[in-house]
């Protein structure tokens, strides 16, 4: 098994992702701060998941908000 000490999204999936960012700012505003049809029209864990999983631009997008969110800049949980 590898690790990755420097990446603060290892071990972390993209479902988890998902849930957190929606449970941490609700539908609406999540997608205000990330304009994606999946977190505007009908949103939806599964929905989304599905989107992203497709979308590699879209899914660094919310990596990056997610990190942005929940994390220091050294990597560790805020």
């Amino acid at each position: 098994m590898t690790t990755q000490p420097k990446n603060p999204l290892h071990g972390i999936t993209l479902k988890t992702i998902v849930e957190e960012l929606s449970a941490h700012y609700g539908w609406e505003a999540l997608g205000e701060k990330i304009k994606i049809k999946c977190f505007i029209e009908k949103p939806s864990v599964n929905s989304s998941l599905t989107f992203l999983r497709k979308t590699p631009w879209a899914r660094e997008k919310v990596e990056d908000y997610y990190v942005w969110t929940f994390f220091k800049r050294d990597g560790t949980r805020k």
